[in-house]
Parts: C-alpha cells; structure tokens; sequence
C-alpha cells in the first residue's frame, strides 16, 4: 500500500496569522477570539490557523480558519472559518428517544405513558387460552399437596391490609379529561388474577413502568401505566385518505360524426312515382284544414268556367 506524503507547508500562508485573525474578528463578538494556538498544513499550498475560543460555556473549543494561495499568487486568500470542538470540549450529550431515555423509576402513578397499539407484552383477549400448569396447581391444593391452606378469616385480614395499603382503591376522572388517570386496574392487561375469592377483588401488577409492579393491587386502583391509557389521544390513520372522489370527473370520448347514407325515393302507396325532372318541384300548397261551414260567412259563388 503506497504511503501519503505529507504535504509542505505553504510559508506565505504560514506567515500569514494576522489576515487569518482579522477574519475572525468580521465574524464574531469582541474578545471571542484568544490567541494563535497552532498552524497546519491541510494540503499544497492550504494552511489551517486554529485559535483559541474564550466564549463562555465553549471550554476545548476552538476557531480555525482555512487559508489558500493559488500558484505564484504573492498572497492567500481565505477559504473558510469555522468554530470546531476538541478532545475535552464540553459537548452535549448523544440524542437519544424518550422510550430508550425514560426509566420505570421516572414514571409516578399519575403520569400518563403514551399509548402502545402493538405492544408485545399482551395479546388480544380472545387469544389467551387455558393455562395447564394453573389446572394442575389447582388440582393440588385440594388438599393433598400442603397440609393447612388460607382460612376465611386470613383472606379477610389480608383483603383489609390492601385495601388500606399504597395500592389500594382509588378514585379516578371520571369526565374522562386529557391528562388525567381514568382507568382501573379491572380492565388492564398487565393485570394477573389471584385465584380463589381474592381474584374478585385484587391481582398483581406485572407491568415495569408501573409504580406497582411486582405488588398486589386492588381491582379499583389506577395509574398512567394503563395498557389503554391514551387510546384516544393515539395518531390514528385516517381512511379519507386513501379514499379517491371522482364525482366531478367527466371522461369524454369523442365520436366521429357518421355521414348519413344517400337513400333512393320511395313511393308512397297509392301514389304513382314522381319522374325526376331538371325543373324545380313546385311548392306544396299549404293544406286547409276543413272546418265546418261558419253560418256568420256567405258561401263563395260559382265561377263559371269558359
């Protein structure tokens, strides 16, 4: 692999530090500008001056300009300026989305998460069949598998303690207001039943940008970690766009005019055939029609014929 030579410092661009600031002074505020730091060669006969910055907050940052002299030019001329950040420059740190940046331990019960329609967390609720490992625990604690179970009066003990505790039933908006928690836990998705009596009232949170996940929750509590909190508020596709009206579009297809055929006269009937003569036919007369006689109009006299 053939190696790239170094390229030669231009010594008139090199020298020429005072031309190079003086461009930087056209461009920025008083006393942004420090001292000359260092120059380098970008090129043939393409030098770079690189500056000090002394702008507050710019710590590691510093200005360079880009000088050029063209062949047997007595001076150079200036490309370019810039303000460029060095190795311990203060930079702000790599954008990153909210749903990478938020943490569960960010999210309080009354902040509201947007909502997620393809979620691979749930599934559809017709889509969830019976659990065989939860038929053969039910099978074994019938009794032969432990020796005492909950009583009723343990259930009612622990009932109480949650119902009073953190998670306990809440009150929610009920005008259904943006911004607002308006959902229990009864109709969530990351809610998983208790079995026996207790599933009528409590479950447990599974969901983690919930503040109680991993907890017992009554059926009437709520958070902003809802799985259908924010449906409505969801960016919808709307279907008028795909639809195309064309009512008002006329598609015209021209027709040419067809000469109508030269067709032979035809006699009437009853009427004998007229011969075709050069001289002009005369004008029908016009008919009359035959009223019955007027008794106010004499009867024209006979002309007598000579």
């Amino acid at each position: 692999m053939a190696r790239t030579a170094t390229p030669r410092l231009d010594a008139v661009s090199a020298n020429a530090i005072e031309l190079a600031r003086q461009s930087l002074l056209e461009v920025t505020e008083p006393g942004q500008v420090g001292e000359h730091l260092r120059v380098e060669a970008s090129a043939e006969r393409l030098v770079t001056h690189v500056f000090d910055c002394t702008m507050p907050g710019y710590r590691g940052w510093s200005w360079v300009v880009v000088l050029a002299r063209a062949p047997r030019a007595k001076a150079p001329t200036v490309s370019e300026t810039a303000l460029l950040p060095g190795s311990d420059a203060l930079l702000a740190p790599e954008w990153e989305p909210w749903s990478e940046r938020l943490k569960p331990s960010d999210v309080g019960a009354d902040d509201l998460l947007p909502f997620r329609e393809y979620d691979p967390r749930l599934e559809q609720g017709y889509e969830q069949t019976d659990d065989a490992e939860a038929d053969r625990v039910a099978q074994w604690e019938l009794g032969l598998g432990r020796a005492r179970v909950l009583s009723q009066e343990g259930r009612e003990e622990a009932a109480e303690r949650w119902v009073s505790g953190e998670f306990g039933p809440r009150e929610t908006s009920g005008r259904r207001r943006k911004g607002t928690v308006d959902a229990h836990c009864a109709s969530c998705g990351f809610l998983s039943l208790l079995s026996g009596s207790l599933r009528q009232e409590f479950g447990i949170c599974t969901n983690e940008w919930s503040p109680a996940d991993g907890r017992v929750v009554s059926l009437r509590y709520g958070c902003g970690s809802h799985s259908e909190t924010g449906q409505d508020d969801a960016p919808r596709e709307d279907p008028s766009e795909h639809i195309v009206i064309d009512e008002y579009r006329i598609d015209a297809e021209p027709v040419a005019e067809a000469s109508e055929p030269d067709q032979p006269a035809v006699a009437e009937p009853d009427q004998p055939a007229v011969a075709e003569s050069d001289e002009p036919a005369a004008e029908p007369e016009p008919l009359v029609e035959a009223d019955a006689p007027d008794s106010q109009t004499a009867p024209e006299e006979p002309v007598s014929e000579s």
